[in-house]
């Protein structure tokens, strides 16, 4: 495209800028323009996508038609068929008389189906069988109806991810994507980042009566170097900002950075996450953990048991009583967390009872220890538990059973 009539459609659509990736994204638009095949346009939120659309329509041979706009992710799921392709009479509770849906209504023009990777699956389905032959039928209705209608469509989703995790229809993303038109982020455009804020101020100093603020060269390699996730949206709520609050009109990096957020990340395309459309993917492997971990903790407590079990039976045997610093450590293992050690009386074991008053048994042993823990730590309940490696509960299940909840 000649540079005269690029600048001439930056005029008419009031566009601003003029790195490489914009003019290519606009030279693709007016290229397509005139073939009459859908187009599916990618780029995050707040770039801009809406304009390319409207150039394609104006410059194509249904110019002259009508052009509407939908915004997908805006409709509720429950409606949004009945949007699209019409309604009978009583259909619905709501349903007082006939709609053509916008698909009737755009015949012989362009419908823009702005965040289509929100469509939910049924939808979906619809719009592949208007897209490969025209057809539809309206909800509550028996009748096929055809249309002639250009869709343009566009997303901030990752859409092939959406493919795989089963959110979108591959078939429908291939029928969509005749032409792909992509839009760059804001933080790749360079120079154009301070074009558009000179922009933004010059309309706030002229729509409400102010000084313009303008910002240092400093400033600028400041806007320019920062990430931007909100895009062009963002850039434009950061100018108002700054042209409503700030005393001083001439903008320094110090002024700048109280309005610019120190700690936005995320630069990556958008991707939808819908109650229902979860994966479960991190869920499922700490699920696998847990269950290695809990067989092998099991594993250890049964050895463990069958040496308290074994201990026991020779004394028994013996006739006699087995001092307490020979009894083997019973521990109890807690799936998910590290190996702690736990009170024997919560593991599942034979309960032995000493026929001498003098030996310590079990009962009499797990007393003890929540005594000195509760000691040790200054009657601290919660310091205790942690120290004999159980829970809040399960302590003051022992301090009640053994009457030191006083």
């Amino acid at each position: 495209m000649k540079s005269t009539e690029l600048q001439s459609i930056k005029q008419r659509y009031n566009i601003v800028g003029n790195c490489e990736a914009l003019n290519n994204a606009l030279d693709d638009a007016l290229k397509v323009a005139p073939i009459d095949i859908s187009v599916l346009i990618i780029g995050e939120s707040g770039v801009g996508k809406d304009i390319l659309p409207r150039i394609i329509h104006d410059n194509s041979p249904r110019r002259r038609e009508k052009y509407f706009v939908i915004n997908c992710g805006a409709i509720p799921e429950g409606t949004i068929d009945s949007e699209l392709f019409g309604h009978v009479k009583g259909s619905f509770t709501g349903a007082i008389n006939d709609s053509p849906g916008y698909f009737g209504v755009a015949n012989k023009g362009t419908l823009f189906l702005d965040e289509v990777g929100e469509l939910p699956m049924a939808t979906q389905a619809r719009l592949l069988r208007v897209l490969e032959n025209g057809e539809y039928i309206p909800v509550g209705a028996t009748e096929v109806r055809k249309t002639d209608v250009r869709v343009v469509a566009a997303t901030n989703v990752n859409i092939e991810k959406a493919i795989s995790e089963g959110r979108f229809r591959s078939d429908l993303y291939y029928r969509l994507n005749r032409v792909n038109i992509q839009m760059p982020p804001l933080r790749d455009r360079g120079e154009d980042i301070v074009l558009l804020f000179r922009l933004f101020a010059m309309e706030m100093a002229e729509k409400y009566r102010m000084e313009k603020v303008v910002l240092t060269d400093e400033a600028k390699r400041m806007l320019m170097h920062y990430k931007w996730p909100g895009n062009i949206r963002q850039l434009k709520s950061v100018t108002e900002q700054l042209s409503i609050f700030s005393t001083e009109r001439t903008i320094t990096p110090n002024i700048l950075s109280k309005f610019i957020p120190q700690d936005q990340d995320t630069t990556q395309l958008a991707t939808i996450n819908r109650e229902g459309d979860h994966t479960f993917e991190n869920e499922r492997e700490i699920l696998y953990k847990i269950l290695f971990e809990l067989r092998s903790n099991v594993n250890d407590m049964r050895r463990e048991m069958s040496t308290l079990k074994k201990q026991i039976e020779d004394v028994q045997s013996n006739g006699g009583s087995l001092p307490t610093t020979q009894l083997a450590p019973i521990t109890s293992y807690s799936a998910g967390t590290e190996q702690s050690p736990r009170l024997a009386e919560d593991a599942v074991a034979e309960e032995y009872v000493d026929p001498e008053p003098e030996n310590l048994n079990v009962n009499d042993w797990s007393r003890q220890a929540l005594e000195k823990a509760l000691n040790r730590n200054g009657g601290n309940r919660k310091k205790a538990a942690q120290e004999l490696g159980i829970s809040d509960r399960t302590l003051y299940r022992r301090l009640k059973q053994y009457g030191l909840d006083k």
